[in-house]
């Protein structure tokens, strides 16, 4: 342990600049959480302690100021405990070896040698000097590279762009350092265009308002605000509403030192493309936001994000950026046009040259089951509502847009490119509608469709991944999940209960994928556990489930549901809770029991009252919770269960359990055995924790 010895009072504060080349606006946000962890931990190590850091970047450089530093370290003591003073020399010696002190500089507290040392303390300077070159070497990046003559040494610096300077001042005092061949100073370099020459940078507080006189706003927090506002006030100029874009802004504030955003026109006739097909164009390729019209509708308009104040208030660059625009937007509408040449039938018929999976064949023997699977949800009324040749069109041409010019293009449009096709070429709204959602819910905060074609087929598509995967014993492991299964169980529950649909998922796999036992009872338990995880956020409890589901035979989600929500507010009583505790002190005792065997038909000819009285209980709950189970009155089962409180209490209280009289014992024991099983009618009392 350490014991401070002396202190220092007078705080610092410390600049650090790394400046490269352009750094990936993708990576900018781990590289500030990388630079505030590696910066924090070796002040750490070094007992270097500090009230703030603020960490900042742009495209050039990394920077970071903390505040309230020490100008140095405070001298410590250190304890060590060494053998005790009765242990063999050989063990004291390996203790002097390793401390470095002689036999008389130990003290022997209570019969223990304790090697006690000063540690001097140190220039928050120097402690920085090395701390630097170690931040620099130690940083890790997606993506690194060497460059230059030293490159062809595996021990050359590596950094995600050439490093070109570091500025490290410490009270406006250079800490002299370096790595690389880089040395540290104070001159870094202002926006590529508005300035010219180095820059020298006076101390911490001056910092930002001399790159600032450079053009270079070096707070990204900033820069998002002058994005996001300016942005939105070019389109509101020009009649126009901004899509708010929050990657985007995050982007084009990565992408830019001095932000300006800047209002653009594209021709209106692109506006015959889908407007998603636009958006997309827009923003990957080209990282502008889009505005919608006055009614709602995607304007022939876009914002780009220039990295310069142009004298000619950026018409050049709008003109600039129009034209490459223009160019992506062509290819677009010629994909868009080419695709509609071919009828969405006639694009399904090349799914079988791609594979699905190499044990489940191709994408067109997987469309084939989806639609087999559609047409008898709806044919046998699982689906209320849905037509079932619909059903198995839209099924049959869900998967027809992934050989399309457009998807080819852009993958994320698979689906929604689906439905504008079926669309123009006339199909009924319902298949159009299927094919553009039966991807949904793709995750957490999706829309969940509701249309009963939709349904079917978006059901359908899901159950046949996760079936069909499990009929050859592909299942996800830990956290390795290749085929996105938990994803695809997430959706069809989300799916099932958001319709209430009454869905058997065990006679599916049985009489439609012939699943094997071992693998239902796999596909069971991941149901099970899945719904724990889709009903988590809405409150219920995962050993609730678990204990309905325990009883086996149970896959309608929407009755199990209700079972559950009832048996939530039934052990929220006190009634339940105290059923619960009579419970769990009788399955212990029929824990124990049954290992040794015991006559479980045996009758006691003479029960004493209390005895008597939980008898006659179980013989009215029993039925009753049995036949409102049946009828899905929960709540009514629930109910019959507490008639079971009073008596169980009084039997526990009054009742010797394990009588000298073996009959009497073994009645009693079975009397147990009957209060279990009634519970059990309701749910398996032994998953319920508390």
């Amino acid at each position: 342990m350490g014991r401070k010895v002396s202190g220092v009072d007078e705080m610092s504060v410390f600049l650090l600049e790394l400046r490269s080349e352009e750094i990936p606006a993708r990576m900018q946000a781990g590289a500030r959480a990388e630079l505030e962890k590696l910066f924090r931990a070796g002040l750490t190590a070094a007992g270097v302690t500090m009230a703030a850091l603020s960490v900042w970047s742009t495209p050039r450089r990394l920077a970071l100021i903390a505040r309230g530093l020490p100008v140095a370290t405070e001298a410590v003591c250190e304890e060590a405990k060494g053998p005790r003073t009765s242990a063999p020399e050989q063990a004291l010696a390996g203790f002097l070896r390793k401390t470095g002190l002689t036999k008389d500089q130990l003290i022997d507290r209570d019969g223990v040698w304790v090697a006690i040392t000063e540690k001097p303390g140190r220039a928050t300077a120097d402690v920085l000097a090395e701390v630097i070159p170690a931040i620099v070497r130690g940083f890790s990046w997606p993506k690194s590279q060497r460059w230059g003559a030293a490159s062809l040494s595996p021990e050359s610096l590596r950094w995600v762009r050439p490093l070109q300077g570091i500025v490290a001042l410490f009270d406006g005092a250079v800490v002299d350092c370096e790595v690389g061949g880089i040395t540290s100073g104070r001159e870094t370099m202002g926006h590529r265009f508005h300035s010219s020459g180095a820059i020298t940078i006076a101390d911490a507080d001056s910092y930002a308002g001399q790159l600032r006189d450079a053009h270079v706003l070096v707070d990204h927090v900033e820069r998002e605000g002058i994005i996001r506002a300016g942005a939105a006030a070019v389109a509101t100029a020009a009649g126009l509403t901004l899509v708010a874009d929050e990657g985007l802004v995050v982007e084009n504030a990565g992408l830019t030192e001095w932000p300006v955003p800047l209002l653009g026109r594209f021709e209106a006739a692109f506006l015959e493309v889908p407007p998603e097909t636009i958006q997309l164009t827009a923003r990957v390729n080209q990282k502008y936001f889009i505005c919608r019209d006055a009614a709602g509708a995607l304007a022939n308009a876009f914002v780009c994000t220039a990295n310069i104040a142009a004298t000619d208030g950026g018409e050049g660059i709008v003109a600039g950026n129009r034209k490459v625009l223009a160019a992506r937007l062509s290819d677009a509408r010629f994909f868009w046009q080419q695709d509609r040449k071919v009828t969405l039938a006639e694009q399904a018929g090349k799914l079988s040259r791609i594979t699905f999976h190499e044990k489940l064949g191709s994408v067109a023997d997987k469309v084939e089951r989806v639609a087999r699977l559609a047409e008898w949800l709806a044919a046998e009324g699982i689906v209320p509502g849905a037509d079932p040749v619909l059903a198995r069109q839209a099924a049959e041409l869900c998967k027809a847009d992934l050989v399309t010019e457009m998807v080819g293009e852009f993958p994320e449009l698979q689906g929604l490119m689906g439905g504008y096709y079926a669309r123009a070429e006339g199909l009924d709204d319902a298949v159009a509608d299927a094919i553009r959602d039966h991807y949904k819910p793709v995750g957490q905060g999706d829309d969940v469709p509701t249309a009963p074609v939709t349904v079917c087929v978006a059901l359908a598509d899901k159950l046949d991944t996760l079936y069909s995967f499990f009929s050859v014993d592909l299942y996800p492991t830990g956290s390795k999940d290749p085929f996105a299964l938990r994803r695809a169980m997430l959706g069809v529950i989300a799916t099932v209960l958001k319709s209430k649909l009454r869905f058997p998922f065990t006679k599916i796999a049985r009489i439609i994928y012939n699943l094997p036992d071992g693998a239902l009872a796999w596909f069971l338990d991941f149901l099970d556990e899945r719904l724990k995880v889709q009903q988590k956020e809405a409150g219920v409890r995962h050993d609730l489930i678990d204990a309905v589901f325990a009883l086996g035979g149970e896959d309608d989600l929407v009755r199990l549901l209700a079972r559950v929500h009832a048996l939530q507010a039934f052990v929220g009583t006190e009634d339940g809770a105290n059923l619960l505790a009579g419970y769990k002190r009788a399955a212990n005792i029929l824990k124990v029991e049954d290992k040794k065997g015991w006559a479980a038909d045996t009758v006691n000819p003479t029960p004493e009252p209390n005895e008597a009285a939980l008898i006659a209980a179980l013989a009215g709950a029993g039925p009753k919770a049995e036949a409102a189970v049946a009828a899905e009155d929960f709540s009514g089962a629930m109910a019959a269960l507490a008639t079971l409180r009073a008596p169980i209490d009084a039997f526990f209280e009054h009742v010797t359990v394990n009588d000298a009289d073996p009959v009497k014992r073994a009645a009693r024991l079975g009397l147990l055995a009957q209060f279990r099983a009634a519970v059990h009618k309701v749910a398996d009392f032994a998953r319920i924790e508390g």
